[in-house]
């Protein structure tokens, strides 16, 4: 008997890619659709690429039987799951896609995100969704907490090398470039179309993004001491993919064979030959991470590059990787599908 599914916040571009992907689960049967604004349209009338999908009715929150699932996906803005998740029965697996469970102290979330949690008691239980490294708990975890997608990102292409003891901890610059779906689907002025197209710029420059909160936590737990990356997001003119562009220091070889050895045998981790390098176009709407090592002219610095589909490994393929381990089906089920090119 399939697992049943309710997915709340289905009309963003998250909630979207899960239905996309979960139409493809052999063990998963969405059961309830919410949305705020869009209550009582047809999945088909806010998406139409989904009207091949015979799918539930969009409905509000409140007229949703909760209970009535063996796992909820939570798309909703930050500070909204976690009154959600609050309420859910204790039956209920839950994988959070916003920002409210990724921090594990307290006054860091209050800091970065400008409020106190409202749910401490779920914060101390809940799981850091990312999966090639967190597998194991949460595979038992009630309460999985999604990655930000730029977090993910850096993650890949510098846990290894932090593990490893291989690269200097002191000299870190992520240099990263995102699509502009990360920013949601609601209408903002600066992601219109005259706006976006035919330029590039950061943001969030010197270090106020809210995802260094993350680098901050899972770098320095692997270090055991404080670990402070320099960090400068860039919004790219294009819909999907984040590319991450890491400097570090250290000899190119080991740096390469610590990351060949950690994700030895990971289905959606693909370390390149050396020399070679990512880009968004190979890994467009796939759950697979590509990363590559670069040697730079200067002696002992060198250039790792991670790529990843923002809106599948990067949230909703990695929530549903994340569900699979927790309803113990297999890790890849749904999500093998290839890039899409060009």
């Amino acid at each position: 008997m399939a697992h049943r599914i309710i997915i709340l916040g289905a009309s963003g571009y998250t909630g979207a890619e899960l239905v996309r992907l979960i139409a493809l689960h052999p063990q998963m049967e969405i059961v309830a659709l919410s949305a705020d604004r869009k209550a009582g349209l047809e999945m088909r009338d806010v998406f139409p690429h989904l009207s091949h999908l015979s799918l539930p009715v969009l409905k509000k929150i409140d007229d949703i039987d909760l209970a009535d699932a063996d796992l909820v996906f939570c798309a909703l803005p930050h500070a909204t799951s976690q009154a959600v998740i609050h309420k859910l029965p204790d039956h209920v697996k839950v994988v959070d896609l916003s920002a409210d469970f990724r921090i594990n102290d307290p006054e860091v979330y209050s800091k970065w995100y400008g409020k106190p949690h409202d749910a401490p008691d779920l914060q101390k239980i809940a799981v850091y969704g990312l999966t090639e490294f967190y597998r194991a708990e949460i595979s038992k975890a009630r309460l999985v907490a999604g990655t930000g997608c730029n977090a993910a990102t850096g993650q890949f292409a510098l846990r290894p090398l932090i593990s490893a003891g291989v690269i200097d901890l002191d000299q870190i610059i992520i240099d990263l470039k995102t699509g502009v779906s990360g920013a949601g689907r609601s209408a903002k002025e600066n992601l219109l179309h005259a706006e976006l197209s035919e330029g590039f710029h950061a943001y969030a420059v010197g270090g106020q993004h809210r995802h260094l909160a993350e680098f901050d936590q899972e770098f320095s737990a692997l270090a055991g001491r404080p670990v402070t990356v320099q960090f400068t997001p860039h919004l790219m003119p294009a819909n999907r993919g984040i590319l991450a562009t890491v400097y570090v220091q250290g000899a190119a070889d080991a740096i390469y064979n610590a990351l060949e050895a950690a994700y030895a045998g990971e289905p959606f981790v693909q370390l390149l030959p050396m020399g070679t390098h990512p880009s968004t176009r190979h890994i467009r709407g796939s759950n697979f991470c590509h990363i590559g090592v670069v040697e730079d002219r200067i002696p002992g610095r060198v250039i790792v590059l991670a790529a990843l589909d923002n809106l599948t490994k990067g949230s909703s393929g990695q929530a549903v990787q994340n569900a699979n381990l927790m309803l113990g089906c297999d890790e890849t089920t749904a999500l093998m599908m290839p890039p899409v090119f060009p």
